[in-house]
């Protein structure tokens, strides 16, 4: 296996870690030491799909620490367009500020929801609504420290990777080695593509930590949100140092012809294809969310 051009560096992030129990979702606050400066990855509005109500407990929790350690925030960034929850960003960008980011092949998704929620002429597919499109290798900083975003598509075509230091925000595409990979059969997805990805996952520097997006506690163990390249390697039950690439997409196209839909992946999609913007108010001064009827079959 070839290891990845990825240094890690001297200094290395803490790393603040968010639950919210809902969606089953980790969002960090990944902080340079030395400069306080810091990025928030994946963040998470609250979002009652009963009520249709939207809070911001959880993003309250992220703003109140970022202001208790008086961090500076450089970057709001999506490891991809999730499924299972709605996006913060916007609502914490607005209160301690930072670029809003995610991968270039946003555009990718914009056009193949644009149309599947017969979007109008008026949503931009250019993914202008954010404030910076990551490009497959690229290289930016947070404080002192050396990041690079790396494209890792197969569960969505935008996913990316984020090697901050030597913390690698691995978004959906990798859960513990217990629990295996992510699901490949969303518009877009493709379980070989996914393996091709993992692959550059896989040849990052064995010491290098890897969280999760979520944690769905195979076997009803508790919680867990971090792991490292080298126990990936040696032992993640779907893909590991091993696997042959057939294999794997056999297994990953069988199990996710087993999977139901995300419980808020139709409210979801819809919001964070546009940076986590929520619809504008009607006429009547209500915003509304579309539910496409009979276009996903379980």
């Amino acid at each position: 296996m070839t290891q990845a051009n990825v240094n890690i560096p001297a200094t290395i992030p803490e790393v603040a870690t968010f639950f919210d129990k809902d969606s089953n979702t980790f969002s960090y606050v990944v902080i340079d030491p030395s400069s306080q400066h810091c990025a928030i990855v994946d963040s998470v509005l609250d979002f009652d799909y009963a009520s249709g109500n939207t809070h911001t407990n959880g993003a309250d929790d992220i703003i109140a620490y970022v202001k208790k350690h008086q961090l500076t925030v450089e970057w709001l960034i999506e490891t991809h367009v999730h499924a299972d929850h709605i996006s913060a960003a916007p609502y914490i960008q607005q209160q301690v500020g930072g670029k809003l980011g995610i991968g270039e092949h946003i555009l990718t998704v914009q056009e193949t929801f644009g149309k599947i929620f017969n979007e109008g002429t008026d949503f931009a597919r250019d993914g202008s609504q954010f404030d910076h499109l990551f490009e497959d290798g690229e290289n930016y900083q947070v404080g002192g420290i050396n990041c690079t975003a790396l494209h890792t598509p197969g569960h969505t075509p935008a996913c990316m990777v984020h090697v901050i230091g030597d913390a690698a925000f691995v978004g959906d595409t990798l859960f513990m080695p217990d629990a295996g990979t992510a699901r490949a059969d969303f518009p877009g997805g493709d379980a070989g593509v996914l393996f091709d990805s993992i692959q550059k996952i896989l040849a990052l520097p064995p010491q290098t930590r890897i969280f999760m997006c979520h944690d769905y506690q195979p076997n009803g163990r508790p919680l867990e949100f971090q792991t490292t390249v080298a126990q990936q390697r040696d032992d993640n039950i779907h893909v590991n140092a091993g696997t042959a690439r057939e294999h794997f997409v056999q297994l990953r196209e069988n199990r996710d012809a087993t999977l139901s839909m995300p419980r808020l992946i139709l409210p979801s999609l819809q919001v964070n294809m546009k940076a986590g913007h929520l619809p504008e108010p009607e006429s009547n001064g209500v915003a509304y969310l579309k539910i496409p009827l009979n276009l996903f079959h379980e």
